[in-house]
């Protein structure tokens, strides 16, 4: 059987990696149906197609399942942002065109079902898990924040954009696309149109970079 590396550099057989994450997904699913208080371990193994006592072969108890099953679905989410910040890496003759592909993009996984239902999940159990806030943010927003940075900073670099701070350009971009998409869906509960999503993209682009474009030769 072919061996994998964990996270713990311990060299681990693919199958126990892959039923692994099978049952954090099926954990996931059955807590952002369900809610934490009101999901079972009986449930999740049966999502995941396996004997209960191989979830806890897996992950010792409930809540490490709920911790663990939350994180990998962060780090999902945010591997799905990362490929679409890394789309800004040749953005071509049209810098306006990329960016607002990009922010599309970025929106239409902010709007994904997993997103959404991470979401929910960490509000609804910040109470109970009051370092699950933190968690999340520090593998989504934080990590986004970051790699959407290292992308404007070169771009600054490269002359297309106004030399500045690329972190706070960063976050004032971020910022332009969740605000405006968490009032449209109401908080994440209303499904927002396509064409919805990319005037949310096309204005907060022009916002962008009414701020932060270069000026052109010959202009201040």
């Amino acid at each position: 059987m072919t061996a994998v590396t964990a996270p713990s550099g311990r060299k681990v057989p693919r199958g126990r990696i892959d039923k692994r994450q099978a049952i954090l997904d099926a954990a996931f699913t059955v807590f952002a149906r369900r809610g934490y208080g009101q999901s079972c371990v009986q449930e999740i193994a049966n999502e995941a197609g396996v004997a209960k006592p191989t979830v806890y072969n897996h992950l010792t108890d409930k809540e490490t399942l709920f911790r663990h099953a939350i994180e990998a679905a962060a780090d999902a989410v945010m591997a799905e942002n990362l490929a679409v910040v890394e789309r800004l890496r040749e953005p071509g003759d049209d810098l306006r065109a990329a960016l607002e592909d990009m922010a599309y993009r970025m929106l239409q996984v902010c709007c994904g079902e997993r997103s959404r239902a991470l979401r929910r999940l960490t509000y609804a159990q910040a109470a109970d898990f009051p370092d699950l806030i933190e968690t999340v943010q520090g593998r989504t927003a934080i990590r986004l924040g970051e790699a959407l940075a290292d992308r404007l900073a070169r771009l600054s670099l490269s002359g297309r954009l106004r030399p500045g701070d690329p972190a706070q350009a960063a976050e004032q971009l971020l910022a332009l696309l969740t605000g405006p998409m968490e009032m449209r869906s109401r908080l994440g509960t209303r499904k927002v149109s396509t064409a919805e999503t990319r005037t949310v993209a096309r204005a907060a682009v022009d916002t962008f970079l009414r701020a932060y474009e270069a000026a052109a030769p010959g202009r201040p």
